[in-house]
């Protein structure tokens, strides 16, 4: 006598796993930058002084606005480029946010390295920090210039691996929130370990997007009817 096997139970919706929960981590990664920014336009357009002020950020730094605004856009619109559903639903959405998002992350990058080398630099900063930004910012603006020219150039396997590293070193900001955290609480405050710290947010991001680039791809598994898989 033979029977059928039952195929297992699984969480898939639709046969697929749900793929919003990364776009939505993402988007939380990136929550306290955005509230910040906020809170800093908000100051410069009314005059207020929720968020600390020193030499680095005059009262209307046209770098900085272009920074915290192409910041928020970037951060946010990019987490959803990470929905492997909404990129296989709608492909042509997925083409024109690229289109949008390659000059606001230039514009990220290029704001950065503006704020960097012509503005003050901050009080109780080092040269870590300079030299961890404008390293930084020229690599990201690297990444998004080299993801142009792969997917120009049909190379797609090469072109999500320079915008996965652009978003990773985009949402540098994030991270640096846990970093600074865990690294005050434990060494101390000081302005070697903010500055190292915040150079660390940044690395940590490059680290966790090459393991991604570098993960073996899931391969589709072939279904096999119930009726032609048997036990004897």
């Amino acid at each position: 006598m033979s029977a059928t096997r039952t195929a297992p139970t699984s969480p898939r919706i639709g046969g697929r796993v749900p793929t919003w929960p990364v776009p939505l981590a993402l988007v939380a990664l990136s929550l306290i930058p955005v509230i910040a920014g906020a809170v800093r336009l908000t100051d410069l357009s009314t005059g207020s002084t929720h968020m600390p002020q020193d030499a680095h950020h005059p009262e209307m730094p046209v770098a900085l606005i272009v920074h915290i605004v192409s910041a928020t856009a970037y951060s946010v619109l990019g987490a959803f480029q990470f929905s492997a559903g909404l990129r296989r639903r709608h492909a042509r959405w997925h083409r024109t946010a690229g289109r949008v998002l390659v000059p606001l992350g230039l514009a990220v990058a290029l704001s950065a390295l503006w704020l960097t080398l012509v503005y003050p630099t901050e009080v109780n900063t080092g040269p870590l920090l300079y030299w961890s930004r404008v390293i930084f910012a020229v690599a990201m603006a690297t990444c998004l210039v080299l993801g142009l020219m792969t997917v120009r150039a049909r190379n797609f396997r090469a072109h999500r691996a320079w915008m996965i590293r652009a978003y990773a070193l985009g949402l540098g900001a994030g991270t640096q929130v846990v970093t600074i955290g865990l690294a005050e609480a434990t060494l101390g405050t000081s302005a070697a370990v903010a500055d190292a710290a915040t150079a660390a947010g940044w690395a940590v991001n490059l680290a966790v997007a090459e393991s991604i680039i570098r993960r073996p791809r899931a391969r589709g598994r072939r279904s096999i009817h119930p009726s032609k898989e048997k036990l004897r």
